[in-house]
């Protein structure tokens, strides 16, 4: 005859599951479209310029080194000279930024 309060509360709470769920799911698509959206834009973005390198480019590496490349390598790097006499290999995935393009060949 008498119900317990834990069986009371039970009894009807199938809407109410949804409505404690539905801040966590709101949190998330901000998070999402703020956040994890424009972070996948900029490395697309990246993997772009990186493809895109070619003999000549002047670039800058994620060192602050600022150099002219003289050479691009099959596996993932590319020699850059720095000085005149002066080259080193850098990894295609550390140059940041792209300064000046240079034409691409006429054939």
């Amino acid at each position: 005859m008498f119900v317990t309060p834990a069986y009371a509360q039970a009894a009807g709470g199938g809407g109410a599951a949804i409505a404690q769920f539905l801040p966590i799911i709101l949190i998330f698509a901000i998070v999402y479209f703020l956040m994890i959206r424009p972070q996948q834009k900029r490395v697309r973005e990246h993997a772009a310029m990186v493809e895109a390198l070619r003999r000549g480019d002047q670039v800058v590496t994620a060192g602050g080194l600022i150099g002219k490349i003289s050479k691009v390598m099959e596996d993932n790097e590319v020699q850059v000279e720095l000085a005149e006499g002066v080259k080193v290999r850098v990894v295609k995935s550390t140059i940041t930024q792209v300064l000046s393009k240079t034409e691409p060949a006429k054939d």
